[in-house]
């Protein structure tokens, strides 16, 4: 008997079903991968206009017609890779960061970031900096974890005229914000430390003068950033790219290089390529990894945009038979991993330079200096016979080039401009982020926070004999590299005694980065419920060092104190 050839009619659950397409995969807007339609607003604004394009408006347009000229996307795109962003409002809690519209939290200034690459200023790039603070940004000036100076209270009439100061003495904000090449962070001692084989700063310069404003690196999916130093003093493991001096035993001193370092609300540490450069090679190896980021980079959600996430997914291997195959044309040396030091390197105090002088390290209270300061600084800087200041990642400052005679002199008026060359142990390891006073992102106060912090735990610990790094920071964000301190604070609203909202902090116990020997970089540990409310932060930072004292072992630091007691002891 024949099988009837009838067709089956439509929705019947005996028919056979069409087979479907493979799904394809979601793409991450990766260039390399073809994927160059913008799949966000960010995405969108710099295909329509290279944000370095938007000098010339502000220079031709919006400085002569004012902030109400000024397009939005151009002011809150753009702008930033001219060092400008919108600062908060006066007067708007943290409980409406999250809520309110960009124009509602802004004011109409603009916070201004100066790049200063490898830290380095000299004596009329200090004094046009302070001038510049004085006269147009209401005596602020404050010294970043990027090495960077960083203006408040900017209006946008007065920026070409800021911009002609700054370029006069061989200073920019050119990319200092942005979905670009940021601040290269170098060793505040470059060329001048006894222990350095090779002074990078020739690379940091080269790439500065090829790179930074050049539109094939002007549109990245995020910020990139990068730490070039022999010495182990900058946070490497924190950084898009680091560049770490290393002897190679057959090819001598080069460097060691390191990839997808990063922190913010996903923080991942940096891992070695395992490679070998010389001091020639290090600009076109950097190039190498940014054009990696800009071809291969996600593109689709702006939290995976960090390069750190492409590299996580990668790993490294397949990173650097990418970067030698396709961005170098040729395979790199093996290296070996770089030797550190015994303890952590800061620079505070008095050091001898390798040509029979010293330079003088200080610390200011989280960074927090003025315009004013720094031109009397300039003063005393001159008056014993330097010309050479440098910022530090840790929100410090040196001098450099000072006799040994003329040691004592300086570190006197260092102080009297307060600027401490023997710090306590908490105003030297304490640094906190902008906050709330500034930043439309912040939830709560910082900087006026810290230094309550540091004044309280100098009254009542002013002996205390450990470093204890406190970073408080004003949303999860972690601009003051939160997770890697002893004590990091992340800002957040917390339920008071009363009942009602407050600032506070949750609190972090024990990260760090691998700066020592013996030292293991992780993130801090995060108990539950583990908070302080903002007022009360002070009081439970001293309790907390007083048991760390009684309570450690020989020779013990705090992280693995931290690590080895019962949680009850932290709290």
């Amino acid at each position: 008997m024949a099988v009837s050839s009838i067709p089956a009619r439509a929705g019947d659950p005996t028919s056979p079903r069409p087979a479907r397409a493979p799904r394809r995969p979601r793409g991450e807007g990766q260039w390399a991968l073809g994927h160059r339609e913008p799949l966000n607003p960010n995405e969108r604004i710099k295909k329509d206009d290279d944000p370095l394009n938007v000098r010339a408006r502000i220079e031709n347009i919006y400085a002569h017609h004012g902030f109400a000229s000024i397009d939005p996307q151009d002011l809150r795109g753009r702008f930033r890779w001219w060092g400008l962003y919108t600062q908060r409002k006066a007067g708007i809690d943290g409980g409406r960061t999250a809520v309110l519209e960009p124009h509602e939290l802004e004011d109409e200034f603009f916070m201004l970031r100066v790049r200063v690459d490898g830290g380095e200023l000299n004596l009329a790039q200090l004094r046009v900096v302070a001038d510049i603070s004085r006269e147009f940004a209401r005596d602020t000036a404050d010294i970043t974890d990027r090495q960077n100076i960083q203006y408040h209270w900017i209006r946008v009439e007065d920026v070409p005229e800021i911009w002609r100061r700054l370029e006069s003495v061989g200073l920019q904000t050119t990319e200092a914000c942005g979905d670009c090449p940021r601040v290269v962070l170098g060793s505040p001692v470059a060329g001048v430390a006894r222990d350095e084989l090779v002074d990078p700063t020739p690379a940091v310069d080269e790439i500065v003068r090829r790179y930074v404003g050049d539109k094939a690196y002007s549109n990245l999916p995020r910020k990139f950033k990068t730490s070039i130093s022999w010495l182990v003093d900058t946070p490497y493991e924190a950084n898009d790219i680091s560049f770490l001096g290393v002897d190679h035993p057959d090819h001598g001193p080069g460097f060691d290089v390191w990839v997808g370092g990063g922190l913010s609300t996903n923080p991942m540490l940096a891992q070695r390529l395992g490679v070998w450069v010389s001091l020639d090679e290090v600009p076109d190896v950097w190039a190498g990894v940014v054009g990696i980021f800009r071809d291969y980079g996600y593109r689709r959600l702006r939290n995976r945009a960090r390069l750190k996430f492409l590299v996580a997914d990668w790993g490294v291997e397949k990173f650097r038979e990418v970067l030698e195959k396709e961005y170098l044309g040729r395979a790199l040396l093996d290296g070996p991993a770089p030797e550190l030091p015994e303890k952590p390197v800061d620079h505070i105090g008095v050091h001898p330079q390798r040509d029979g002088r010293n330079y003088v390290g200080a610390a200011p209270v989280v960074g927090r200096v003025s315009g004013g300061q720094l031109a009397r600084l300039a003063d005393v800087v001159e008056a014993h016979g330097s010309g050479r200041v440098r910022l530090t990642p840790y929100q410090k400052l040196l001098v450099l080039d000072v006799a040994p005679e003329r040691t004592d002199s300086l570190v006197r008026q260092l102080r009297g401009l307060g600027l401490e060359a023997q710090p306590s142990a908490w105003r030297r390891g304490t640094m906190a982020c902008t906050g709330i006073e500034y930043c439309k992102l912040a939830i709560v106060e910082t900087k006026a926070r810290g230094e309550e912090l540091v004044a309280r735990l100098e009254e009542r610990l002013r002996d205390f004999d450990a470093d204890i790094s406190i970073h408080l920071n004003g949303c999860p964000n972690a601009c003051a590299r939160t997770q890697v301190a002893d004590i990091g604070l992340k800002g957040q609203l917390v339920v008071g005694p009363d009942g009602t909202q407050v600032e506070g902090f949750q609190v972090h116990l024990g990260g760090g980065l691998g700066m020592a020997e013996g030292q293991k970089a992780g993130f801090g540990r995060k108990l539950r419920g583990l908070k302080t409310t903002a007022d009360e932060l002070p009081a439970y930072v001293e309790r907390l060092a007083r048991r760390y004292l009684a309570g450690r072992a020989a020779g013990e630091t705090f992280a693995n104190w931290v690590i080895r007691v019962d949680e009850e002891e932290l709290r």
